[in-house]
């Protein structure tokens, strides 16, 4: 330990099972409260009272809910009215800023690719990428979207068949393009340019400045050389980053918890899906302390072969005409609406459909940032800035584009042409979409295996990636290249993921978990935009040095 920064490490540790422990005490509390009322009422209408006075009215009750629901459902009523009161605030004052900035980032991006800058090489003129191609794009696309795609890529397009503002009743063919041009503006090019803006600030501040790789690091010397401020912005980054982890920690469990529920009548309980976080936080643990090469990279590679198998599966014994032709309307119309739906806000729609789905995905890429943006930085050492944009930017936002045009195409399918019930199974259970699909393909129960195995990976990869991610933010200073910080403190990370997830799914379930998303981005991205203005201002020296 080291090489550990205590003052970050201890903070961040402290505050984030403080938040773990007062989250999972009101849930607590909230169940004791309606248990005990419920036994009250029980008992009320068991045993002869005496009449009520005529001026009191017993109706008035304050029983929390009225219905016969499960424990899971109600005892987290306080914590997720708080969450929602929270994403509410966050959505309707700062929604339009939160929408610029994502803007702002993917122009910033682009506009570097044209710029005289494009050949620095980060690490200096004579570096040398580290890593091939083929393994740099198979960790940075693992670490950065797996579990999300695999649990939306079926089930949010035909989500947004059937509910988004401006649809057309009756007219589904316009309805389904639209469906997937909003996927694909969710998890397309501005989430990526998001991690590729603050990639390069990273990169450029830990290879070119030799700074350690912290987001204080990102904002000069007057801010790093500030002790109490550095540390503070670094806690928050670090705090940020486990929750924007812990989210994909909790959808990964859901959707493993719905997948071994249909393919093997598996109980989908709160025991079960902690003893599903249990397993693949011990998985977490042996991988992470194998390190970069050793773990995480072959886990990589091992996700981008099942993905690829997965995706050609569904292409080759799906629609495959359908999906082709699918594709080339879909591309068409993403590049022709790009930027009217990037610059929508909901002003002259009364539902509050953009804070579920936009703003939440928006925030989520926030949050996302430092973990994902710090670890493509980690393995890009030697990349010129232009090789870097369009390997990080280009690249991930492609396979986006096949994967939501083959998937949400071959689900849309099935919706248009009522050869299943997926759409009911959707709207029923948004967890086992994936699964559903394969239901009228061949081999259905194999696959859905593969499927199964695929996520466990995914899952396993944003875990022990997280953990790299959150000891390198709480290090004192990486030494080399190939350091990937002490394994005490990547396996105390791991575990405070794991934790944490539980935690946050006892108290709201996947709700608690989107929102702690979006109050995490939010100030997040104000560091981003300083971060990449200080890096700008650099390239100038760094053009001459190299000259």
């Amino acid at each position: 330990m080291d090489n550990i920064s205590k003052p970050r490490f201890i903070t961040s540790v402290v505050l984030i099972v403080g938040i773990a422990i007062l989250t999972a005490v009101i849930s607590i509390n909230t169940t004791y409260t309606v248990v005990s009322e419920e036994i009250e009422t029980v008992l009320e209408e068991t045993i002869e009272v005496p009449p009520v006075p005529a001026e009191i009215d017993s109706s008035e009750s304050e029983v929390p809910y009225e219905s016969d629901d499960s424990k899971e459902d109600i005892q987290s009523n306080l914590v997720n009215d708080l969450f929602k009161d929270l994403q509410t605030f966050l959505s309707k004052y700062l929604g339009w800023m939160i929408i610029i900035l994502a803007n702002g980032f993917l122009v910033f991006s682009i506009f570097l690719v044209f710029t005289k800058y494009k050949h620095i090489r980060l690490g200096g003129p004579t570096a040398i990428p580290k890593y091939s191609y083929t393994n740099w794009i198979a960790m940075l696309f693992s670490a950065g979207l797996g579990i999300g795609l695999l649990f939306y890529g079926v089930a949010e397009p035909i989500m947004h068949l059937s509910s988004y503002p401006g649809m057309v009743e009756g007219n589904t063919s316009y309805n389904a393009g639209k469906a997937i041009g909003l996927a694909n503006l969710h998890w397309g090019l501005h989430g990526w340019a998001i991690y590729s803006a603050l990639g390069l600030c990273f990169a450029f501040a830990t290879y070119n400045k030799n700074l350690p790789f912290r987001v204080s690091s990102l904002l000069g010397s007057k801010v790093a050389n500030n002790r109490p401020l550095a540390i503070a912005i670094d806690v928050i980054a670090i705090i940020t980053t486990v929750f924007g982890v812990t989210t994909s920690l909790g959808l990964g469990t859901e959707q493993i918890s719905a997948g071994l529920s249909h393919i093997f009548s598996f109980e989908e309980t709160f025991i079960n899906k902690i003893m599903i976080i249990t397993a693949i936080t011990l998985i977490g643990l042996l991988s992470v302390s194998l390190g970069l090469d050793s773990g995480i990279k072959r886990l990589s590679q091992i996700n981008m072969v099942l993905a690829i198998a997965l995706l050609a599966f569904v292409f080759l014994f799906g629609p495959t005409v359908f999906i082709i032709n699918a594709l080339i309307q879909n591309f068409g119309a993403y590049i022709n609406t790009l930027i009217e739906t990037a610059t929508w806000t909901e002003v002259y729609d009364t539902s509050s459909w953009q804070n579920g789905w936009t703003l939440f995905y928006y925030s989520w890429w926030f949050a996302w940032a430092p973990f994902v943006s710090l670890f493509i930085a980690r393995i890009s050492y030697g990349r010129s800035i232009k090789e870097f944009i369009i390997g990080v930017l280009f690249v991930p936002s492609i396979i986006v584009f096949l994967w939501m045009g083959i998937f949400g195409n071959a689900g849309i399918h099935q919706v248009i042409n009522e050869t299943s019930q997926l759409e009911q199974v959707v709207n029923n259970n948004f967890d086992v979409a994936l699964f559903s699909l394969f239901e009228i393909y061949p081999l259905t129960k194999f696959i859905s295996i593969v499927s199964l195995i695929l996520i466990v990976t995914f899952f396993v990869t944003s875990s022990d990636s997280g953990a790299l991610v959150a000891s390198m933010l709480s290090s004192k200073k990486q030494t080399s290249i190939n350091d990937d910080s002490p394994i005490t403190s990547r396996a105390t990370w791991a575990i405070l993921l794991g934790v944490l997830a539980g935690v946050l799914l006892y108290a709201g379930g996947l709700k608690a978990l989107q929102t702690s998303v979006v109050i995490t981005g939010v100030p997040f991205a104000i560091i981003v935009v300083f971060a990449c203005r200080k890096f700008y201002k650099s390239l100038d020296k760094e053009l001459n040095k190299g000259s």
